[in-house]
């Protein structure tokens, strides 16, 4: 659909929503225009007062929006856990936006390398265990952003961990990779238990965030900071047009497992359509092992016909 604009999303009122990372970029942007709409929107923030400084902006954009901060570190399962225990009653609908990107080699609280462990496992953990949530819901449904960076992707199951070798570019890569083959997984689980959930997924291109700054300020490389900013004002969109194909896929009629991104050239940046993946992001195969694995290290089951029984 040409020149869609969050102008065009539907009546959200009195749906629930989760948007991790929500208090900058994409996660922000995505908040905020579901916010406008009317959804009562719960922003799942790492660090507190980011949190309560990005729901005071987006109050202050959107007056009589109906939001919240609650605290949110997809790089700790205690953390995962603690925020699925806290939610009451239906989600509609799920956003697992928050991520990290090339960073230098370093662990989550439960000893996962960074990329993986935030990015890809801390979602999983997350949506299973607010799986029961959202299948309370009429038409719940689960966004994941992905990134175009899934095409070098490669799943190393000899070294998923990278514990024998780490190569910053490749782990990120692996982790968006991840999101796809779990978004796909998500959808065939759920269509074989009968459950009424949509899955589908979102790239931004490439949007100005902060993502691009933070790993090289942790490495304390000054020229990569540069020539990082460099690229966001030549190439990049900005945030809020970053954020129109997770919009796009949140709240537009779409099958389960569309994959939507930029429409411009090499989907850095234009009007949000439906893309394609890999054809390694589309191997079942791939996703089920992956599935098993994720299940198997966070301790995080799907349980499918018990939520659907509870719904």
């Amino acid at each position: 659909m040409s020149h869609w604009t969050a102008a065009d999303l539907p009546d959200l009122s009195g749906r629930r929503v989760v948007v991790t990372g929500a208090n900058s970029g994409i996660g922000y942007e995505a908040a905020l225009g579901l916010a406008r709409h009317g959804a009562r929107v719960t922003l799942a923030c790492r660090d507190a007062g980011r949190g309560e400084a990005a729901l005071a902006r987006l109050r202050a954009a959107a007056p009589g929006a109906d939001a919240e901060v609650r605290p949110l570190d997809l790089a700790d399962l205690a953390s995962v856990r603690a925020f699925a225990a806290g939610w009451d009653g239906p989600l509609d609908l799920l956003v697992n936006n928050a991520g990290v990107m090339a960073l230098p080699q370093r662990r989550t609280a439960d000893g996962f390398e960074l990329q993986l462990g935030t990015n890809h496992l801390g979602h999983f953990a997350l949506t299973g265990l607010l799986l029961e949530a959202l299948l309370a819901a009429p038409r719940p449904r689960v966004v994941t952003v992905a990134s175009v960076a899934h095409r070098m992707g490669r799943i190393d199951f000899g070294d998923l961990q990278s514990e024998r070798r780490y190569r910053k570019w490749p782990a990120y890569g692996q982790s968006k990779l991840a999101n796809l083959l779990f978004m796909l997984e998500l959808q065939r689980r759920a269509d074989a238990a009968g459950a009424r959930l949509t899955s589908v997924a979102a790239h931004p291109g490439w949007a100005a965030t902060n993502l691009q700054a933070t790993g090289p300020t942790m490495a304390g490389s000054s020229l990569e900071a540069r020539l990082a900013a460099l690229g966001n004002r030549i190439f990049a969109q900005d945030e809020a047009r970053g954020a129109l194909p997770t919009l796009f896929a949140a709240t537009q009629d779409l099958p389960g497992g569309s994959y939507v991104g930029p429409g411009g050239l090499a989907e850095m940046r234009g009007d949000p359509k439906l893309v394609d993946m890999t054809s390694r992001a589309k191997d079942p195969a791939t996703a089920a092992r992956l599935w098993d694995l994720s299940e198997e290290l966070t301790g995080v089951r799907y349980v499918f016909e018990a939520a659907v029984a509870a719904a």
